[in-house]
């Protein structure tokens, strides 16, 4: 059985995450009189050998705390920044633990963090992770901590932009988070009650968009909310990186694989003002004034809500039963209320999208919301 056991956090800060951390030492202590280790900066802090020890004082009072006690960051263990190389530290990162008396490792964190998680567990190194983002995305969980509390301030900002987009008599556009999935920009468009909702599993016809905009003016509508999850794209911008995909899947030399991966590069890299562009097309089309709101890490920050403390917690005290079970490589999910038990090979390098027949979706349109198609 575990006795001791390293906790680290990966990736972006999201809320919730001290309050897991909390949960895993105190169960581990508490309930299977483990000794609990953090590691510091996420993956870069096992291959540094740099750890705080996790005993009842420093898991004191951070329940209610945003962002995390142990930092965080986006280092991959197979290829790790040291000096001026990039090397695949993951056996010495399994070495390190293993020199430090460290039975199992819990890792926190979205997508990225599944995957890494996973290579290191194929690797031989015993672990358990939980689900943690802002953005909704990660597979075989129906929520992720952090959720709740960025879904809150996002629906906050929309509530504030209609007093001045009434007052101004405008198009205000918000940018909400989400990477390349739409639940937060969904979400809070339909709890803010946003006119339109664009979002990366539908791509938009930039002038269906501006018709329902033009419609509401026509109708006696004095101003229009346009929530845009940052991933989002035109019909036109979505063929584009798909034949590019596809160009680089069938690419039949390293030559043409190397161009084709560049092109898709500088394509995705072009995205990053869509937002600004959507606004400025969109006062084009309707003559009607578009300014701009952009929220960013503003959704990560503060104090995470109730309930993405409970689920923080929850996940938290289960993950910390699963190493002491010795049930390793698999991530903690929440399905059906319950915290579940699910191999990291049906999480790791998949996503989880918007479905097509989703309720919120059949909500927004019932509510005759535009999603732009």
């Amino acid at each position: 059985m575990a006795t001791t056991i390293g906790i680290l956090t990966a990736g972006g800060d999201s809320p919730g995450l001290n309050a897991a951390i909390r949960a895993i030492g105190k169960t581990a202590a508490r309930a299977h009189n483990m000794q609990v280790f953090g590691f510091l900066d996420g993956f870069r802090g096992v291959m540094e050998n740099r750890t705080i020890r996790l005993d009842s004082d420093q898991l004191s009072g951070i329940l209610t705390k945003g962002g995390t006690i142990l930092g965080t960051s986006r280092d991959k263990p197979h290829r790790m920044e040291v000096g001026d190389q990039v090397l695949d530290m993951t056996a010495a990162m399994i070495e390190n633990c293993r020199m430090l008396g460290i039975d199992a490792l819990v890792c926190l964190g979205g997508g990225g963090t599944q995957k890494n998680a996973f290579r290191l567990s194929k690797a031989g190194m015993p672990l358990v992770t939980l689900p943690k983002t802002i953005d909704n995305d990660v597979a075989m969980t129906e929520r992720t901590f952090g959720f709740d509390t960025a879904l809150a301030i996002a629906t906050e900002a929309v509530d504030r932009l209609h007093s001045t987009a009434h007052s101004h008599h405008r198009i205000m556009v918000v940018e909400v988070m989400g990477h390349n999935t739409g639940w937060l920009a969904l979400g809070a468009g339909i709890a803010g009650g946003a006119d339109v909702v664009l979002i990366p599993e539908i791509p938009y016809d930039v002038e269906k968009v501006a018709e329902s905009l033009l419609a509401r003016k026509s109708g006696g509508s004095r101003f229009s909310i346009v929530a845009v999850s940052e991933g989002s794209w035109s019909r036109e911008e979505a063929a584009t990186y798909a034949g590019l995909r596809e160009r680089r899947g069938s690419a039949s030399s390293e030559k043409a694989r190397n161009a084709a991966k560049t092109a898709l590069g500088e394509f995705v890299a072009g995205q990053q003002d869509s937002t600004a562009r959507i606004s400025r097309q969109l006062q084009s089309l309707t003559g009607l004034e578009s300014r701009v709101t952009i929220l960013g890490h503003v959704q990560r920050g503060g104090t995470p809500s109730p309930v993405d403390r409970l689920l923080a917690t929850r996940l938290g005290a289960e993950a910390a039963q699963a190493v002491a079970d010795e049930d390793f490589g698999i991530m903690i999910a929440s399905q059906g209320g319950e915290a579940v038990r699910v191999p990291l090979s049906k999480v790791a390098g998949k996503r989880r999208t918007v479905p097509l027949d989703h309720p919120w979706i059949q909500t927004a349109r019932q509510l005759g919301m535009s999603l732009g198609d």
